[in-house]
């Protein structure tokens, strides 16, 4: 026999407790198919967030609307391509389209993101943000003024009568858009509660439980963008937006705590023949991931510091540092939520007999370091959208100017014959 097969094979045999086929050594879906559904799952929260605007006429979370709305889009943008990356052949994805297949769950994503992309998150921002597109274009210079007319679709009209439509389309799109979420990220839950000979997976409860953890990492990560960037921009925290974002973020983690208990409650009462090899799987090479990550940091602890907020008088300083740690607590808690169902699933055999191990590279396609780039990318995006489109209704902040002009203030707007005037705060 090859001497260097030999080797590898020796290798993997480290990685493995009890018996398990020759097949089943490799984890095939690795730390880019577990980026896939925390991105997703980023994109639908925040967006649920936003919906609370528009649909639930809460006023308090007004201020982080826009910035809601972004985060949604530059993640929506960044979600395939985990999933391009982890394909052998990335270059033919646009089959799946051209060819489409309705009887696959996969095939479906394809025109599940399409529509989300194109009606959905495209359509609301383009009407929530028209009219201050086009109040850019005319005091922005060349190439700033193109592109803000190209983005405005050349429209001109400003009228009470136009914003007032655009009002109206902002909020139907928006009740399209809620179930439109679900979707989005329950079909995720979706594929892996249909896989009926995984028990891991196999669960009527696993596409509710992944809709709404998304709404709690999408809640958490807004909170998180919202209290990291006005600082930066030198301007005081809305305190009444932080403390209502923080409440439904509160509730919401409950809900969700309460389905993942739910959900090991039912399998533990089931006790099926593959409960003996779960359970070793979860006290043993899930155990920091599971335990600790998820349940502990990541549910457990953020619930102590909330509800120490909402019982006890706590100072403004203190209030915004609890929010904070709770809010990165929860994004480390849903990524090890991601990690536990995708790479869980995959770490015992079929047989019920044992176990194998996750080793993640470091370089190549599906290593650490890409998968840092890959999070770090919807970043890059929301940066650059803010840069050209300020989702702020600061009224000292009309957009973004030609590059060594200096802003154009509102007084400094003629009329709307010539140009016209700033934005003003959105009105739901």
């Amino acid at each position: 026999m090859n001497e260097e097969l030999l080797h590898n094979l020796a290798d993997l045999s480290k990685q493995v407790w009890g018996y398990i086929y020759p097949n089943e050594i490799e984890v095939h879906w690795s730390i880019m198919i577990v980026l896939y559904p925390y991105l997703t799952g980023l994109v639908a929260g925040a967006f649920i967030l936003a919906s609370l605007v528009k649909v639930f006429r809460v006023k308090e979370v007004q201020p982080a609307y826009r910035l809601a709305m972004l985060t949604a889009l530059s993640f929506l943008l960044i979600a395939p391509l985990p999933l391009l990356l982890h394909l052998g052949h990335p270059e033919r994805n646009f089959e799946i389209l051209l060819t489409p297949n309705p009887s696959s769950a996969m095939a479906m994503f394809g025109f599940v993101y399409l529509w989300y992309l194109m009606v959905v998150l495209l359509l609301e921002i383009w009407f929530d943000f028209r009219r201050d597109l086009i109040v850019w274009g005319r005091a922005a210079s060349w190439p700033l003024s193109w592109f803000y007319r190209a983005a405005s679709l050349f429209s001109n009209d400003i009228s009470d009568a136009a914003v007032r439509f655009d009002k109206k389309a902002v909020q139907v799109i928006t009740v399209i858009g809620i179930p439109s979420a679900f979707l989005l990220h329950g079909y995720v839950g979706f594929i892996f509660g249909s896989i009926k000979a995984n028990p891991w997976w196999s669960s009527v409860l696993i596409p509710i439980v992944f809709l709404f953890s998304a709404i709690v990492s999408g809640i958490s990560l807004v909170l998180l963008l919202y209290m990291v960037i006005t600082p930066l921009r030198g301007k005081s925290l809305n305190m009444a937006c932080i403390d209502k974002i923080a409440s439904f973020l509160f509730y919401a983690v409950i809900v969700d705590f309460s389905l993942e208990a739910l959900d090991f409650i039912h399998r533990l009462y089931e006790s099926e023949e593959s409960i003996k090899i779960l359970s070793h799987m979860v006290t043993g090479k899930l155990f920091v991931s599971l335990f600790v990550m998820q349940v502990l940091l990541g549910m457990v602890l953020p619930l102590g510091m909330i509800v120490l907020v909402k019982t006890v008088s706590c100072s403004e300083d203190l209030r915004k540092l609890l929010y904070f740690t709770s809010a990165i607590l929860i994004q480390m808690g849903i990524f090890a939520t991601r990690w536990n169902v995708v790479i869980g699933g995959q770490l015992f055999s079929k047989s019920f007999l044992g176990l194998t191990t996750y080793k993640m590279e470091v370089l190549g396609l599906e290593g650490l370091l890409v998968a840092l780039v890959v999070l770090a990318l919807p970043l890059v995006v929301l940066a650059i959208l803010i840069k050209l489109m300020p989702p702020w209704h600061d009224e000292d902040e009309p957009g973004p100017a030609a590059a060594g002009e200096t802003p154009a203030t509102p007084a400094e707007l003629p009329a709307p014959t010539a140009s016209a005037p700033a934005p003003a705060p959105d009105v739901a």
